[in-house]
């Protein structure tokens, strides 16, 4: 009985192997425009990088009101976008494409270095998706997108995936491949509060006008 059932736990572990290698495929369509918001151009270009080696058009905007006017141009297939931005913040720009109909729907998910705990629950509440916490690998930005994939989010790819991205114009081979591949916040980065604190406080008081001054 003993030999039954450690034969039977190294099938079990054989198939849950199979089935994670099969999810780990998992891509949206090749080719999706995909918006990447982030002031810190080591983010865009790493996040960039990974992105166009897995077979996505990146698009590119470091503020808040480059990032509202390209989607609304452009409408991309997927977002992400960092909360803690010059001027307009991400939870702004978050709102600000929910209410345009072109990006009411847009899957979009949030990024950021901030400690703070109340992170996801402001994310999720405001309207976003998901939640990347900075630094970040591929692991967790295709962990991501396979999530959005599998709740009918975005489409499942086809197509075989792509072994090699072409090279950006405008960037030389070296300059490609020195990119890192983990996602580290600059050291310029606002500090673990800033920003979030400021913004949720202003839609907590929009949020008790438009419930009347209720206070719940």
């Amino acid at each position: 009985m003993a030999i039954l059932g450690i034969l039977k736990r190294l099938v079990n572990a054989e198939a849950a192997g199979r089935e994670r290698r099969v999810d780990e495929r998992v891509r949206t369509t090749l080719g999706a425009r995909v918006l990447v918001v982030d002031d810190s151009a080591t983010i865009r270009a790493v996040l960039g990088k990974m992105l166009a080696q897995d077979g996505y058009e990146v698009m590119k905007a470091a503020d808040g009101e480059s990032a509202v006017d390209m989607a609304q141009s452009q409408v991309p297939d997927l977002i992400f976008l960092d909360i803690v931005l010059p001027g307009m913040s991400g939870f702004s720009v978050l709102r600000a494409l929910r209410r345009e109909d072109r990006t009411r729907t847009t899957p979009i998910i949030m990024m950021s270095g901030n400690q703070q705990a109340t992170e996801q629950f402001y994310v999720q509440r405001f309207g976003a998706d998901s939640f990347v916490r900075k630094p970040f690998g591929r692991v967790d930005v295709f962990h991501a997108i396979r999530a959005l994939v599998h709740a009918g989010r975005m489409p499942a790819r086809a197509v075989p995936l792509p072994r090699l991205a072409e090279i950006p114009k405008g960037i030389s081979p070296e300059e490609w491949a020195a990119i890192p591949d983990i996602a580290m916040p600059d050291d310029q980065q606002a500090p673990a509060g800033e920003g979030l604190d400021r913004d949720a406080a202003s839609s907590e008081a929009s949020a008790g006008r438009a419930h009347g001054g209720s206070g719940n």
